[in-house]
């Protein structure tokens, strides 16, 4: 059995590959490196440079490995921009992942695991959201995952084709035997960021708004360490092959952190001071964000093993360390 995993020279689309290849799964990765490195893809997997929103490659893929199922990561996932830009973002996520949902249809592909996000959600009422929270994006971003939901959705009531759908909170950490991890240079992602300003490779970082409704006016969100986020796409898998129906579930371990919370934790993991400049809002960030994560647990019976703030840090900065030496030598 052949797995396609788009957009696995990416961030959480190559600990996927890392995990299906260890696993003893034969990998094809379909990336057009826009924000993805050919050397993330783990040997042992075929990299095929290419579009998603191709279907002439996507049919001639899907015909010549008859993929057992599709991993789908590729996609653009920067909140402000996609206010700024959001025709591109509408076409990047939704009317490429359809294309792609057709050819798999056509093709006889008939397991789908969706890389979709807590951006769904938008605003809840309540700072924890479970899966039949009301859906009510207030970005692009989270609209074009949404769309791509009902999609999938739609799809799977007319055809032999059963999807699940993953919805991401706030992704963080790296593969812990230092194999992957967050390599985009301008990345927006916190802890990121963080880790970034602490080893010197930034001279300072912003807090995009200190007057939240929350206890230290910043806002909160769950980290998800990157390698229980891919555990749970390795149970989502199993769960389709065993005859799993369609579902959606939220990806977040029912913690929350706040962005000053994050920054202590990298100085106290660095042992370093870093620079946090206050700045405006940015548009489309709700004040907090927390996964209801009961429903993942029982229905897959996924249990995650790196479920600590510490943790993720320590391995995000182990990662940009090992990075920056990557980057000179080269």
């Amino acid at each position: 059995m052949t797995v396609l995993v788009t957009g696995g020279a990416g961030y959480i689309g190559s600990h996927m590959v890392l995990e299906l290849v260890d696993r003893g799964e034969d990998v094809v990765v379909l990336d057009n490196l826009s924000t993805g490195f050919d050397w993330a893809v783990a040997p042992g997997a075929e990299l095929v440079r290419g579009d998603i929103g191709d279907q002439d490659l996507l049919n001639k893929l899907i015909a010549q490995h008859g993929f057992d199922a599709v991993v789908h990561f590729a996609g653009s996932i920067v909140v402000p921009d996609s206010v700024a830009d959001p025709l591109g973002y509408y076409h990047n996520n939704t009317v490429k992942s359809r294309t792609l949902i057709e050819a798999c249809i056509k093709g006889g592909v008939g397991r789908f695991i969706f890389s979709s996000t807590a951006a769904v959600y938008g605003i809840p009422e309540s700072g924890q959201v479970v899966e039949d929270s009301d859906l009510q994006p207030i970005n692009p971003y989270g609209s074009s995952k949404l769309m791509t939901e009902w999609m999938l959705r739609d799809a799977s009531i007319a055809h032999d084709f059963r999807y699940i759908a993953l919805r991401y909170f706030n992704v963080a950490g790296a593969d812990p035997k230092g194999r992957a991890g967050q390599s985009t240079p301008h990345a927006t992602h916190l802890i990121k960021v963080a880790s970034q300003t602490a080893l010197g490779q930034r001279d300072h970082m912003m807090v995009f708004g200190r007057d939240y409704d929350t206890p230290d006016g910043t806002c909160i969100r769950d980290y998800i360490h990157v390698s229980d986020l891919i555990a749970a796409h390795m149970d989502a898998l199993g769960f389709l092959r065993d005859g799993g129906p369609s579902s959606v579930f939220n990806c977040g371990y029912g913690t929350g952190h706040s962005v000053l919370q994050v920054i202590d934790a990298v100085k106290k993991a660095s042992g370093r001071e870093v620079d946090a400049r206050d700045a405006p809002r940015r548009a489309g960030d709700p004040p907090a964000l927390v996964a209801g994560a009961d429903l993942i647990r029982k229905a897959l019976g996924w249990s995650p093993r790196h479920d600590d703030l510490g943790t993720i840090v320590e391995t995000a900065l182990s990662w940009e360390d090992k990075l920056t030496r990557r980057n000179h030598a080269a």
